[in-house]
């Protein structure tokens, strides 16, 4: 129970990271690619949830997507927050079904390839939508990308931690 409130918490705590900042940082710029800076809380969010899966189940999940997207339309500004509520629903559900798949043969890997499809889902319908063009559509996928890799390093340490 504690988890589970837990990893919800932690959730959406990522989804409530990634819209304020949306809203009142720039974006950055570098190496050629513009990245919104709630990108990086927002490939934190995928993992996240899966976490949430783990430890609440499909219910638990179904909660905390429905919490996150009305979190997101609250949060942010009308048009982020109508990009992030499609973007969020189709990523955040699509990245569910796909770990549910995948998790029997190895929980490591359904995260990464389910964040990887829910990032390129949710970069590729949010960023138009918020921004109106497909400018930062890369740099968000990298951002979210790098992301995973730094929740999956997380997540491997921790296992490593717990088993002897």
């Amino acid at each position: 129970m504690v988890l589970g409130v837990a990893a919800m918490i932690g959730y959406l705590l990522s989804v409530v990271a990634a819209n304020v900042v949306s809203v009142h940082w720039s974006p950055l710029a570098g190496g050629g690619l513009l990245i919104p800076a709630g990108t990086l809380f927002a490939g934190v969010s995928l993992t996240a949830r899966d976490l949430v899966h783990e430890v609440c189940g499909p219910r638990g999940v179904a909660a905390g997507i429905v919490a996150g997207t009305g979190v997101s339309a609250v949060l942010a500004s009308s048009q982020i927050a109508v990009a992030s509520v499609v973007a969020f629903v189709l990523s955040e559900a699509l990245d569910a079904v796909i770990y549910t798949r995948v998790r029997h043969r190895t929980r490591l890997g359904a995260v990464a390839v389910s964040n990887v499809v829910g990032l390129v889902v949710d970069s590729a319908v949010f960023v138009p939508l918020a921004f109106g063009d497909v400018a930062a559509v890369p740099g968000q996928i990298l951002g979210k990308t790098a992301a995973t890799a730094c929740t999956l390093l997380a997540l491997h340490a921790a296992g490593r931690m717990v088993r002897p």
